[in-house]
């Protein structure tokens, strides 16, 4: 087993949780970092924080051994801004890949070889399918994420050429405290202002951040384990479904839904592909392998979440 992890985007929401949570587990986690000093700040004080240029390998190469493993979450946030221009569209996706190719050249150069590389990847890259039940068999599908997604991917397929294990985990949306999607649907809650975007009839595939880090773990502990994973809790519920529930724990009511053309007014495509669009993904292999799930319905992850 894999005794250390470097991970890349470190210091993001998924990527802090991760850190601190196998070091507590006994890992050497190491995040990498252009500004240490700063990520440093946000890490458990049992977490290595370590510079990298990704332009130069051997900035950060030393730190790979034969049975480290590393966990490859960077990229710029989708979410960050209000609308998609052609400059922002560029960064996501030139983000992914500039990070892909560092990981794949650090790699190909490292005498000894990392044993695995846990690569992020989306549920976006099977494109919005209405009903259609989505598992890691289904085909990519079309859009601006669904393309990202793909090529994000594959900005890693030299890895696999040298002889390492690799694991693409197509995460969905992910529901934790102190950040991401929850933290910006909740606001209008506790506003008496929420509700569904759109007609609401869109599939949303979420996870619960500890499982989310927890399911990582497992794939990097699980040798026999490669290919790709649906990161995604086994109850998808409609966007409609998911708001109400909302409502129910936060004691609030699910009443404001702005209908889809004014979405795409105030935010173009940016909402057309992230509050309208959806999928309906089911963690098939995961599943299969024997990962057990904490919180499998939406229900107990947002009480979870949300209890005082």
């Amino acid at each position: 087993m894999e005794k250390k992890v470097i991970i890349t985007g470190g210091s993001g929401f998924i990527g802090r949780v991760l850190a601190g949570e196998l070091a507590i587990c006994g890992y050497e986690v190491i995040v990498l970092s252009r500004r240490p000093e700063k990520a440093i700040r946000h890490q458990s004080s049992r977490v290595h924080t370590a510079h990298w240029n990704p332009e130069d390998p051997e900035s950060w190469m030393h730190h790979l051994s034969g049975d480290c493993a590393i966990v490859n979450l960077a990229g710029d946030n989708i979410a960050s801004s209000l609308r998609w221009t052609a400059a922002k569209k560029k960064r996501i996706l030139g983000s992914r890949l500039f990070v892909g190719k560092a990981v794949s050249e650090a790699v190909k150069q490292a005498v000894h070889k990392p044993r695995v590389l846990i690569q992020a990847s989306a549920v976006g890259i099977y494109g919005n399918r209405y009903d259609e039940v989505l598992t890691e068999a289904s085909a990519p599908g079309n859009g601006f994420l669904a393309d990202v997604a793909g090529q994000w991917e594959k900005s890693v397929s030299a890895v696999r050429d040298q002889g390492v294990r690799c694991v693409a985990i197509r995460t969905g949306i992910v529901l934790g405290k102190g950040g991401g999607f929850l933290e910006r649907v909740i606001v209008p809650f506790r506003l008496f202002a929420g509700g569904h975007p759109g007609n609401g009839r869109q599939w949303l595939s979420w996870i619960h951040l500890a499982d989310e880090t927890q399911a990582i773990r497992f794939l990097i502990e699980h040798e026999d384990l490669n290919g790709c994973f649906n990161l995604t809790a086994p109850g998808p519920l409609t966007a409609r479904d998911f708001f109400k529930t909302l409502g129910r724990v936060t004691k609030r009511p699910s009443w404001l839904h702005p209908p889809a053309f004014v979405l795409r007014l105030l935010f173009g495509e940016l909402a057309q592909e992230l509050l309208l669009s959806g999928q309906r993904v089911h963690p098939h292999r995961l599943l299969n392998a024997g990962y057990a799930f904490r919180y499998p319905d939406v229900f107990s992850a947002l009480n979870d979440l949300l209890s005082v």
